[in-house]
């Protein structure tokens, strides 16, 4: 039922305990009332979802990060209003970097997000906590909002799908300006077909924004897609091992078929440049710059030191510095369509490192800057972008993105779905049960409850004599059937969730009652020696519930 998931969620958001994801949330009373009336047949019914705080949701503040800032709308924005209709339940708006002004997730004054994954290290942003929601499974999609990267930093640094549709596709009538002229809403989720489905919802005028407009596909690409890549230097200054991973991802392209070709992509790194070097930065003064200039008072309190000095440096600038930037950009622009004639898009890794949070805020505005080489000369050239995981670099997750032609959305879907990873199924018995303590890990990964289900009789289970006490699983003569959980993940996201299993869990191949054989958690069988045999009970929580075990522990 809709209201038992919305419980869950609650309840999942209070285990995490990341105040710093939310600004506002929403009572949960409310939120069950209005579960109550959603229609099942809505194409995205019952599924939860976070807005980003600098998009109107009606009843709660929008505040882009910045309390003095406020306001409380009475009515919702329109991607909102199109999530609504569409079946979602909005559960609260998400924290990010002030005023939507940076690639990092910390510069807010409601605290810095910290990453699913790690949390010595940022989130990135500015859609921070939008993508940190939906990557600790707390909501299924979320809004953000992507103007130089937002929704595809975050989205690399924490292992989700982030969609930066074509400028104009999904009107942002309600949404707080950044740079107006190019400011996308965007949708995060886990997968990658929900992502996409988000977003044809939510897409097409509304008769207010001005800037908004139909979809327009481009011609289908007929025979063998070319994907450009940049050239050896410029992938230079890439966190270790990322150029291998990259590496790794050309290979797999290759391996589906695609044709793969350098390309100097120097005027597209020299675009990005202007959009915070170059006058373009006035269009984000024009934006919010009188309320930071009415409220200078509040600079290192309610408004962030770096996120003013960069709002307010637009102001440096002349009508005549704009129009010959405009030029400059519209020569770059040229010059990076001729590079990428001939191919359908261009594959680049997301970001270039994942800083820790103490690294950001020994260079707030260097370390930023690293963040958005691949991303920021995006929407100054009108182009489509979707930022995908693809794979895990020390356990952490790592991300590329394609990039190409105003509405080539649905091309850039179809090349990244060559790249989606094979799902894996894992039968899990113990505290990676749903509503167990160590759930959360398996949902981080971008995991999915399949069903229940139980191995043939031929297993055992044991309380395992480690600290926490964990259930362990073994194919053994004179067993039974042992009752436990499927979950299904990508092979990434079950990469990055194995990587640190401990001794003496193992993954194995579990054989379910039904026939099927998955991947599952197994144990050494020296560790069941002195371990106590529950097979008698037939899974884990019933073991519990006998206190077989103490409870009161956190089994592992």
């Amino acid at each position: 039922m809709i209201g038992d998931r919305v419980r869950a969620a609650y309840a999942r958001i209070a285990e995490v305990d990341r105040p710093e994801v939310w600004i506002a949330l929403r009572p949960l009373d409310e939120v069950l009332a209005e579960a109550a009336t959603i229609d099942p047949s809505l194409p995205l019914a019952g599924l939860l979802a976070a807005v980003k705080g600098n998009i109107d949701v009606a009843g709660l503040p929008t505040t882009a990060a910045a309390p003095s800032y406020a306001y409380t709308p009475a009515v919702d924005a329109t991607a909102v209003a199109r999530l609504r209709a569409a079946g979602a339940l909005i559960l609260g708006v998400t924290n990010l970097d002030q005023f939507a002004t940076g690639l990092v997730g910390t510069r807010s004054p409601y605290g810095a997000v910290r990453n699913a994954f790690d949390a010595s290290r940022i989130s990135g942003g500015s859609s921070s906590g939008s993508a940190v929601a939906v990557a600790l499974g707390l909501v299924d999609l979320a809004l953000g909002t992507d103007t130089a990267g937002s929704g595809r930093v975050p989205a690399a640094l924490n292992g989700l799908v982030g969609v930066k549709p074509t400028k104009g596709l999904i009107p942002t009538t309600g949404v707080v300006p950044a740079c107006r002229s190019l400011d996308c809403v965007t949708v995060f989720a886990r997968d990658l077909r929900l992502a996409r489905r988000t977003i044809e919802l939510l897409s097409g005028p509304d008769g207010l924004d001005p800037l908004a407009r139909p979809d327009s596909p481009p011609s289908s690409v007929e025979g063998v897609h070319r994907l450009a890549i940049p050239t050896a230097e410029h992938l230079e200054g890439l966190a270790d091992g990322w150029a291998s991973a990259f590496a790794d991802v050309v290979g797999r392209f290759r391996a589906a078929g695609v044709e793969i070709v350098e390309v100097d992509v120097t005027p597209l790194l020299r675009a990005a440049a202007l959009l915070y070097e170059g006058a373009f930065v006035a269009e984000r003064t024009a934006g919010v710059g009188d309320h930071i200039t009415a409220h200078q008072h509040l600079i290192g309190t309610d408004l962030d030191p770096t996120v003013a000095g960069i709002i307010l440096g637009g102001t440096r600038f002349t009508a005549a510095d704009v129009f010959r930037d405009q030029q400059r950009l519209d020569e770059l622009g040229a010059a990076g369509r001729a590079a990428l004639a001939g191919t359908t898009a261009l594959l680049t890794p997301t970001t270039t490192w994942h800083p820790t949070l103490a690294q950001v805020a020994e260079d707030p505005v260097g370390a930023n800057a690293r963040m958005g080489r691949y991303t920021n000369f995006a929407n100054l050239l009108d182009l489509a972008s979707l930022a995908v995981p693809a794979g895990v670099v020390d356990g952490l997750p790592f991300g590329v993105m394609l990039t190409g032609p105003a509405f080539s959305d649905r091309t850039l879907a179809s090349l990244a779905q060559l790249l989606a990873d094979p799902p894996v199924e894992l039968f899990v018995v113990g505290a990676h049960l749903s509503g167990h303590p160590l759930n959360h890990e398996l949902v981080a990964a971008g995991g999915s409850c399949v069903g229940r289900a139980e191995t043939t009789p031929d297993y055992r289970l044991y309380a395992l004599d480690t600290v926490p006490p964990k259930p362990g699983l073994l194919r053994a003569a004179g067993g039974a059937s042992i009752a436990g959980e499927v979950w299904r993940l990508s092979a990434s996201g079950f990469g990055a969730f194995v990587a640190g299993l401990p001794r003496p869990m193992t993954i194995g191949t579990v054989t379910l009652a039904d026939g099927r054989t998955v991947r599952g958690f197994l144990t050494e069988a020296i560790a069941t020696e002195t371990a106590e045999d529950i097979t008698a009970h037939g899974s884990w929580p019933s073991a519990l519930a006998a206190r077989t075990v103490d409870p009161a522990l956190s089994p592992g």
